[in-house]
């Protein structure tokens, strides 16, 4: 009986290795040193104990504070009621910050963020914060706020010349029962003129309109369709606060600081070109594509310098941008769109970096609305020389078949470096066997999967199958300034708790392959895999230190 029980668990140990045998991290696992094995196993442990310990019915905070406020959410829901790892990341975010498995991973180096879109990127108290510091944006209202509207009113900001701010001063402000519907009112006087009966105060109403809270991420929005409605308009508001030169400079080095701050050492970043220009620094004039793109170019530099000069050099590698527009152009505007990232292209070489259509795909137009004028700029490329490859949104549906979920093909066959989510590539086995073997990345984006409910939770994510098909994957953030996960640690953290085959050294290869994947010259790539290297080793010896005290 035993040889028949040991034959059998010979097979099935055999059978185990075959299904997990294509994915990114087995080659990595053979080969590990012995510190790397301290390290793996010293984390599973923390995470079984801490997936027993914390993540229990008894320890759980069952009142969550509302990331945008100093309010309580506990409504009631299963998530509440029965907690585990990988639920529900706004739920579960406090919790999450007071783990050793997280303390562990922000102080991981993570290599690229490859998927984050520029006005989304920065903590909504960091924007407001910059935008305070310019007496001169103002604010307006369809009418005037009070208790029973202010919920469903969002502010409407736009920076005004200087000369204009006497004038406005005298003007009733938006909380007053005088107030002119539709009238500016600079950010000064709206915020030392809002009235107590109001709540939190301005602050606290502002960065409500900016960010999505547990309250709408599991109550009040629960269809895919109103958190949409809901996580397009936070970009309304931000765009006025951001959409300004003086600001618009600060919020990029924000950015970056954010990315250091979190072990990210290069980025590319998706920059939203429809609006073709924004306010300048006068309030008066505008700065056009050309403008910014140089703008960013010069920050990035800035950045580098200033690390370098305090020795921090290797912290940081840089930064590109990603040309995106909205889906909802004609053809004929997208093709002037397409004419301008090739222009840009040619004047900043090593600033831009690809194109790519954004926008909710349930919602616009599909791939294939644009396929002329989509093969159109990849011949012109071709001809001129230039590498301006594609990055395409696609997939980002709980479609089947339909227009949407065919985005992944279209995407594919007009030849994309990486695709932005792939949410349903697992519905597709040759697709995602052309992504293993042309090695096309998918950036995957697990919090803004959950949170835009795609998903209820990591452990429903498709992300486990894209692993173990072998399908090379980025971790991203996407829009961290609305949901709240900064950096992308909070996205690591929900894929390690959430699967019993993923380790640190898997976090580790994505990490790296994040790296592999990026926009970069041979040499800048080697260069950067080098220093990520040494970066492991130390990160390494560093939480065998601290933890294994």
């Amino acid at each position: 009986m035993s040889s028949i029980v040991d034959s059998y668990l010979a097979k099935r140990k055999e059978l185990i290795e075959e299904d997990t045998s294509l994915r990114a991290d087995r080659a990595k696992l053979r080969n590990l040193t012995p510190l790397e094995a301290k390290a793996e196993a010293l984390v599973r442990q923390i995470r079984k104990h801490e997936a027993e310990e914390v993540f229990s019915f008894t320890l759980f905070l069952h009142e969550v504070p509302d990331v945008a406020s100093n309010q309580i959410w506990s409504q009631k829901n299963e998530s509440l009621e029965h907690p585990f790892p990988g639920m529900a990341f706004l739920t579960a975010k406090k919790t999450i910050e007071s783990t050793r498995i997280f303390k562990i991973i922000k102080k991981m180096p993570k290599g690229a963020l490859l998927h984050a879109h520029l006005e989304a990127t920065v903590d909504a108290r960091v924007l407001l914060d910059l935008a305070l510091e310019h007496p001169n944006i103002c604010i307006r209202s369809p009418c005037a706020i009070d208790a029973s509207n202010m919920g469903n009113i969002l502010p409407d900001f736009a920076p005004l010349p200087l000369a204009q701010l006497k004038e406005l001063e005298a003007s009733p402000s938006i909380t007053s029962s005088y107030y002119n519907p539709g009238t500016y009112i600079p950010i000064h006087k709206a915020r030392n003129e809002w009235p107590a009966s109001l709540g939190n105060g301005f602050d606290d109403w502002v960065i409500r309109a900016i960010v999505i809270n547990p309250t709408e991420a599991y109550g009040t929005h629960n269809t895919t369709v109103k958190i949409w409605d809901k996580f397009v308009s936070c970009f309304s508001v931000i765009r006025g606060l951001v959409a300004y030169e003086p600001v618009y400079r600060k919020y990029i080095r924000a950015l970056f600081e954010s990315c250091i701050e979190d072990g990210v050492s290069y980025a590319e970043i998706r920059m939203n070109f429809t609006p073709k220009t924004i306010v300048a620094a006068d309030g008066a004039g505008a700065v056009d594509h050309s403008y910014f793109v140089g703008i960013f170019q010069d920050v990035v530099q800035e950045f580098k310098a200033d690390l370098t000069a305090q020795g921090k050099g290797n912290l940081f590698h840089g930064a590109k941008l990603i040309y995106t527009v909205i889906r909802i152009l004609s053809v004929e505007e997208l093709k002037w769109y397409l004419d301008d990232c090739l222009e840009l292209k040619k004047k900043f070489p090593d600033t831009l970096a690809a194109f790519d259509l954004v926008g909710p795909e349930d919602k616009m137009n599909p791939l294939i609305y644009y396929l002329e004028p989509l093969l159109e700029f990849s011949r012109t490329c071709e001809e001129q020389g230039v590498d301006l490859p594609f990055l395409f949104h696609a997939g980002e549906t709980l479609g089947d078949g339909d227009s949407v979920d065919q985005n992944l093909y279209d995407a594919i066959l007009l030849g994309t470096k990486r695709i932005g989510h792939a949410f349903s590539l697992v519905k597709h086995p040759a697709l995602m066997r052309l992504c293993r073997e042309r090695n096309i990345c998918c950036e995957v984006c697990p919090v803004s999967n959950e949170i835009l409910r795609l998903t209820s939770s990591m452990p429903a994510h498709p992300l486990a199958a894209m692993l173990n098909h072998g399908v090379p994957v980025a971790l991203a953030s996407d829009d961290p300034g609305i949901f709240s996960n900064i950096g992308i640690s909070y996205d690591f953290f929900q894929v390690l708790v959430a699967s019993e085959i993923s380790g640190l050294m898997t976090l580790g290869v994505l990490a790296r392959q994040s790296i592999e994947h990026a926009l970069l010259g041979a040499e800048s790539k080697a260069e950067l895999l080098k220093v990520w290297d040494c970066q492991w080793t130390e990160y390494i010896e560093e939480i065998l230190a601290e933890h294994t005290k």
